[in-house]
């Protein structure tokens, strides 16, 4: 008989904690949180002070609204914008 050997994710989802226990809500949250901060302050650091404004505000609506369009739809106005400006 051959064994049968289990992947990565197999393994994951058979750890016995619940999906929608407090502690897998609390450390996906807080894992959220720090990305999204990361990602705000990448922002800055890239984009000018009112580009980096405009995006920070897009992406906090678009977390809001459940919608990302708003926030891809700023990045590639900011992205257009530089391609012009090159020409």
């Amino acid at each position: 008989m051959r064994k049968r050997t289990r992947s990565i994710l197999e393994e994951l989802n058979s750890i016995h904690m619940p999906r929608h226990s407090d502690a897998f809500i609390q450390s996906t949250g807080l894992n959220i949180i720090e990305s999204a901060i990361n990602l705000i302050d990448k922002i800055h650091e890239t984009y000018d002070y009112e580009e980096a404004v405009d995006l920070e505000r897009r992406l906090i609506n678009s977390i809001r609204a459940g919608d990302g369009k708003k926030f891809r739809l700023g990045v590639n106005r900011i992205t257009e914008g530089k391609k012009n400006d090159t020409k």
